[in-house]
């Protein structure tokens, strides 16, 4: 698949997926770059006439069937139709598909489903190549949301949803009806609304699986594992990048040991059912407005339902602070800044002890205290990782796609001022640190 996502022109690549559906990990991904490396002359490159191509069954046009045998498996997720058909009349929701492919099938869903008030943003609603009213097409950008704001507040919407332009990340605002304001939501947020509904109600109805499972990522929230406790519901982390949740997907088919029930990423992206093996905005986007549609049956906002899990689980809140050295000297800045940490691992940020430290280039973990090593389970990357007291913790990373060293951080809190002044002074501690 060809894309730029929501990153500049340049950035411009492919994304390569194998049988299974989803995006190649080792070694099939090292394998590929192998080949491609060997190739010296594109002269050399097999080519093949179209019409052979469709022949041999190569060039096949992906059209209408796979649209229609999209949206049936789509809404295989649904848990509660009944609950849409009541509050169809009365959600109030805007949308924009940031000018990119989420659009269509996310128009049709919902219009399938039942709900009547979809408002679009006109001006993001076409293709646009040139993202001509947006500096950055990302759900993850506030500035991103300036028109579907804008139009929010002109219909007096619930929800304010956007799909990045490859229509595979979803960010979100809700209105909150005591301050009048619409509230942002971070993938973390918006991934644990949906994670904790799907399990909860598929629990309540009889309708999860046997040995269901919800994966996600090292540098996610916290709270996704408190919730996977409560609903006795398998917690697995992988590394960053959704690919390794679509192989679990792949393994678990292999072994039988456990069901797909959800996965999720900080970074704006999730998978509810397994029709997909890559994050699906348009599933995330369905499933948002099921549990919209069922906070507004139950007299709540979505912003409501989240206080209501911060409450009942503890107020996680996570960011991010990245350091960009480009160049062949940044490179080398990086690289020199993760093997400090990794050689003089800090055994404390502040107040918070490290309880465990994880390198993950190495596959060892070290409990500083008491000097036991382990074993980290998962594929080597070149990624540090410190588990904290207090639920908090702290990751570093270099980008995979851009010239940045990114440090991931959570805490809990017991209330929103708590989590963010907690937040605050980790973050603190880490630049010192570094």
């Amino acid at each position: 698949m060809i894309t730029a996502s929501h990153n500049p022109p340049e950035y411009n690549g492919y994304k390569c997926y194998w049988e299974d559906g989803a995006q190649v990990t080792a070694p099939k991904d090292k394998e590929i770059i192998t080949e491609v490396n060997n190739v010296t002359d594109y002269h050399t490159v097999k080519t093949m006439d179209k019409e052979e191509a469709k022949k041999a069954g190569l060039y096949v046009v992906i059209g209408k069937e796979i649209d229609d045998k999209y949206m049936e498996e789509l809404k295989k997720q649904i848990i509660h139709p009944e609950v849409i058909a009541e509050m169809a009349e009365d959600m109030k929701i805007v949308y924009s598909p940031f000018n990119g492919t989420g659009n269509v099938p996310v128009r049709r869903i919902l219009s399938e489903l039942g709900f009547k008030n979809v408002y679009v943003v006109p001006e993001q609603e076409m293709p646009d190549p040139d993202f001509t009213t947006l500096d950055y097409p990302n759900p993850e950008d506030p500035k991103a949301f300036t028109l579907a704001l804008k139009l929010a507040k002109e219909k007096n919407a619930d929800i304010v949803l956007a799909t990045d332009p490859d229509a595979d990340r979803l960010g979100i605002y809700a209105l909150d009806t005591k301050s009048g304001e619409y509230v942002p939501f971070t993938g973390n947020m918006s991934g644990m609304l949906v994670a904790e509904y799907i399990l909860r109600e598929r629990t309540a109805t009889g309708k999860m699986p046997e040995n269901p499972a919800l994966v996600t990522t090292i540098v996610t929230t916290n709270m996704a594992r408190a919730i996977s406790d409560d609903y006795k519901v398998r917690f697995i982390e992988v590394l960053t990048g959704f690919k390794f949740i679509g192989e679990q997907i792949k393994l678990f088919e292999q072994t039988g040991s456990n069901n797909y029930v959800f996965g999720l990423e900080e970074s704006y992206g999730c998978l509810a059912g397994t029709h997909a093996r890559d994050k699906d905005a348009i599933v995330a986007v369905m499933c948002l407005c099921e549990m919209a549609a069922w906070c507004k049956k139950n007299g709540r906002t979505v912003w409501d339902q989240m206080i209501n899990l911060y409450e009942k689980y503890g107020y996680y809140k996570e960011s991010q602070y990245s350091i960009t050295k480009k160049g062949i000297e940044g490179a080398k800045e990086i690289e020199d800044l993760m093997n400090k940490l990794r050689q003089n691992p800090p055994k404390s940020f502040g107040e918070l002890t490290v309880k465990e430290f994880r390198d993950y280039d190495t596959g060892k973990t070290l409990n500083p205290e008491t000097g036991e090593t382990g074993e980290t389970g998962l594929p080597q990357s070149n990624v540090l990782y410190f588990d904290l007291t207090n639920d908090s913790w702290c990751c570093a990373r270099p980008s995979g796609t851009e010239p940045k060293i990114k440090f991931y951080m959570g805490v809990k809190g017991t209330s929103l001022e708590d989590a963010q002044e907690k937040l605050d002074r980790l973050t603190e501690e880490v630049k010192k640190n570094i």
